[in-house]
């Protein structure tokens, strides 16, 4: 009997060893998304797809119990035909950090990262990842600013961000221990891994001290050069909004009224950034406007982008935020599933022209996730309709890899 349960543990082991260089085998020869010219590629073939949002992966799986509403979100997504994902790889000081100071890093969390990853490639998941937020949620510009301070940095505002040395290099310290990062389940580095699409700079930078989108275009330059020295595999972004600025000042007639401090032209005219991005939130932006109101600007915003990104930037676009929120008066389930589907009919339409890969509904989430609920949040086993109507849009989109 001991020999016979030497031999079937032998035999697992080789299983297992031979399950794992299959792995290995194949993320390998799935390579990296690029670009070339307005389209994304993968192997030499045009890559489309539809996505989602999941910014609160890596805090959940940090907890070994809750790991399972990850695994749950991949393979409902899965099931839906999503492939790409964005999330977010910063958590910075305050509760369950992954950057608890300067430096200073919690591999407990940083093991949830991992299991993320692992997680989407097990799935076929692409990932695009956040390494810094704009605001003060989970750390982002102003956690550095306030660590600056506190170590001696003479700063006026979380503006200072973008400018001061000591900032900045707080930065690109995180952004080197997180492209470097050897994943402990995969044992590939986050560099060289093909499961991650992306890297994106910061979500949502804005500049609130010079509306002209300089300052940060001077920030973008620097960052996105010091990226590209670390890994050259892997694609970059920004992470914006897509306003307007100085560069073509007859645009701005197009920004929903107001200026952040962005420039959608000449932020990601930077040789380094690989393709643009816009969000677009019409019912916050426009509060108080009728819907046909919001969907006529919502097409208003994307045809210019669009257009602008296949003509003048000449890098592919991602629609990678928008959605609705219940929180909204008169919301209901199908009033959600019908702006998707708007807003759904125009990516497709615009993808089948190739300046667009797609879109990531923003957001999902398992059951049980009361507490991250921010009235955008999509759970698809609880809502079958929207779920058909996401699906429904990859159905549409993966044949266009094929054209």
């Amino acid at each position: 009997m001991a020999c016979f349960s030497r031999i079937i543990s032998f035999s697992l082991l080789f299983l297992l060893i031979a399950l794992a260089c299959e792995a290995r085998v194949l993320l390998q020869s799935s390579g990296f998304v690029q670009t070339r010219n307005t389209q994304f590629i993968l192997n030499g073939s045009p890559f489309f797809f539809n996505g989602f949002n999941s910014y609160w992966m890596m805090n959940v799986a940090a907890d070994l119990s809750q790991r399972s509403k990850v695994s749950d979100v991949f393979s409902q997504a899965t099931a839906a035909r999503l492939s790409v994902c964005r999330t977010w790889a910063f958590n910075d000081g305050g509760t369950q950090a992954l950057q608890i100071s300067p430096g200073v890093y919690d591999e407990r969390v940083f093991q949830g990262l991992d299991f993320v990853i692992s997680e989407a490639r097990k799935n076929g998941v692409r990932l695009i990842l956040s390494l810094s937020n704009n605001y003060k949620d989970f750390g982002g510009r102003p956690q550095y600013v306030s660590w600056a301070r506190n170590a001696g940095a003479p700063l006026n505002s979380d503006d200072d961000f973008y400018t001061n040395e000591v900032v900045k290099g707080y930065y690109k310290n995180h952004v080197k221990r997180v492209l470097t990062r050897i994943n402990t389940i995969t044992r590939v580095a986050y560099k060289d891994d093909p499961t991650i699409m992306a890297w994106e700079l910061i979500n949502e930078p804005r500049c609130q001290v010079d509306y002209s989108g300089k300052t940060l275009n001077g920030w973008i330059q620097e960052m996105a050069s010091f990226v590209k020295s670390i890994d050259s595999n892997h694609l970059l972004t920004v992470g914006m909004e897509g306003f307007y600025g100085d560069s073509m000042p007859e645009k701005k007639g197009i920004n929903p009224g107001y200026q952040v401090g962005t420039d959608f032209i000449s932020n990601h005219l930077i040789k380094e950034i690989d393709f643009t991005t816009i969000h677009a939130y019409p019912d916050i932006w426009l509060s108080g406007k009728d819907d046909s109101s919001q969907m006529a600007f919502m097409l208003r915003w994307m045809t210019s982008h669009l257009t602008d990104s296949e003509t003048i930037i000449k890098k592919p676009m991602v629609f990678s935020e928008f959605g609705k929120s219940s929180k909204d008066p008169g919301y209901s389930p199908s009033a959600r599933d019908s702006f998707l589907n708007a807003v759904y009919t125009n990516i497709y339409n615009f993808a089948r022209s190739g300046g667009i890969g797609g879109g990531l509904v923003w957001q999902l989430m398992a059951e049980g996730m009361q507490s991250y609920d921010d009235g955008y949040e999509i759970v698809l086993s609880q809502n079958p309709s929207t779920s058909s109507v996401i699906t429904q849009q990859s159905n549409k989109m993966a044949p266009l890899d094929r054209v």
